[in-house]
Formats: C-alpha cells, sequence, structure tokens
C-alpha cells in the first residue's frame, strides 16, 4: 500500500511528493524544494520515518518541479526519470530561473525516460504512465488504480487547469489530455496536483470551469 505525503515548497508554493510503502521504500516526484530549509525539511522526513528513496520522477520539467532534482540526486544518489518530450523543458528551466529571480543549479545527471502505458512500481504497487501534454508537452501523471489516486502535475487543478501560456503549452492539446486521458478515470479517483489542494475527478467534471462535462 501507497502512503502519499506532499510538502509545499518554494516561493511558487509547489507541490513536492513522496510515495513510501509499508517497506519503507519511497518515490520522489517532482522536488520544488529551493531553500535550505526544504531541502533539511524534505531529508528529516525521510531519516525520520526511515524511509529509502528508490527513484526520483518529475511529472514535466517547469522550474518549480525541478528546483530539488540536483539536491535530491546529490543526497541520495537518484538518477532522474522523465518522458523524453520533457527533456527540452528541463534544458532550459535555468533560463527561466533568471528569468523570475529564481537561479538554481539544474540536474545534469544521466535521464531516464519514461512511456507512456508503461508503469513502474513501488515493489508490488503500480503506477501506470499517462502522457498529458498541453500544459508542457510530456506532461505525465502517475495512475494508482488499486487505491484510486493520481500524481498529476500541473495538468488539472481543483476547479483549474494548468497554464498553456508558457513555452511548448497549448490550450486544445491540454483540454484533450484531461478528457481523455484523466476522465476516462474513475470519478473517485484523488487527484494530487502540483499546486494546491488536492480534488477528485468526479468533482472535476461537475465543477470545473473550463472542462466541465
Amino acid at each position: 500500500m501507497i502512503n502519499v505525503a506532499s510538502f509545499v515548497f518554494s516561493p511558487v508554493q509547489e507541490n513536492t511528493y513522496v510515495l513510501f510503502n509499508e517497506n519503507g521504500n519511497a518515490v520522489i516526484i517532482d522536488p520544488g524544494c529551493y531553500f535550505t530549509a526544504e531541502e533539511e525539511k524534505l531529508k528529516n522526513f525521510i531519516l525520520q520515518k526511515k524511509l529509502t528513496p528508490v527513484m526520483l520522477l518529475n511529472t514535466h520539467c517547469h522550474l518549480d518541479h525541478v528546483f530539488g532534482n540536483n539536491w535530491v540526486y546529490k543526497e541520495f544518489g537518484l538518477e532522474l526519470h522523465i518522458h523524453p518530450n520533457e527533456e527540452k523543458m528541463l534544458a532550459v528551466a535555468p533560463e527561466s530561473g533568471i528569468k523570475w529571480g529564481l537561479p538554481f543549479t539544474n540536474y545534469k545527471g544521466p535521464l531516464h525516460f519514461l512511456k507512456e502505458g508503461n508503469s513502474i512500481f513501488l515493489d508490488e504497487d503500480e503506477l501506470k504512465i499517462l502522457l498529458a501534454p498541453g500544459h508542457s508537452p510530456g506532461s505525465i501523471c502517475f495512475y494508482n488504480a488499486r487505491q484510486h489516486f493520481l500524481i498529476g502535475g500541473d495538468v488539472l487543478f481543483r476547479e483549474s487547469v494548468g497554464r498553456t501560456d508558457l513555452l511548448f503549452g497549448d490550450y486544445n492539446t491540454l483540454m484533450k489530455s484531461i478528457k481523455e486521458q484523466l476522465f476516462i478515470l474513475p470519478d473517485e479517483t484523488v487527484v494530487y496536483s502540483g499546486h494546491g489542494r488536492s480534488t477528485t475527478l468526479g468533482h472535476e467534471k461537475k465543477f470545473n470551469p473550463f472542462v466541465k462535462e
């Protein structure tokens, strides 16, 4: 069984997720820790829970979701897993950091590419990879069918959606992703988004003004 822990990091208020199981193994998703105190908070949680981080994942590579990649790589020796379409976004992330007054050291370690339709595993627990571009060209979500939850990145928020005015963003593509990749999942699916509080797909189908069915 997977436990989901979330942390709000950086001036951008990004949600970082640690997924861990009863064996003490953990996956770190979108580490947005920007300040040293945020790195310490994440490290202390992992130490207190006696967790062993085994994988580093990005839903996409906008700057606020990759701030902590290099720190995680150095601290825990984890190499980065992303969708191949996000490699170009990762490369330009430092430029975005300078533009927004948030310079940072980018991850420069080995890259491992995730393919839509495949799955990754935390021991016996499966996370299916869903490709949902629009906010970013290679945005992916991680879906656990058994526990009915989705780590959604910035694709879908509570009564909102990811912005599409950034580099390589496209509104129509995002709408297609939400309707054809996310809204086909059960209504009770909990969506853990990249910003803000969690929601459910059933709630968004009824109340999201952008994609209300």
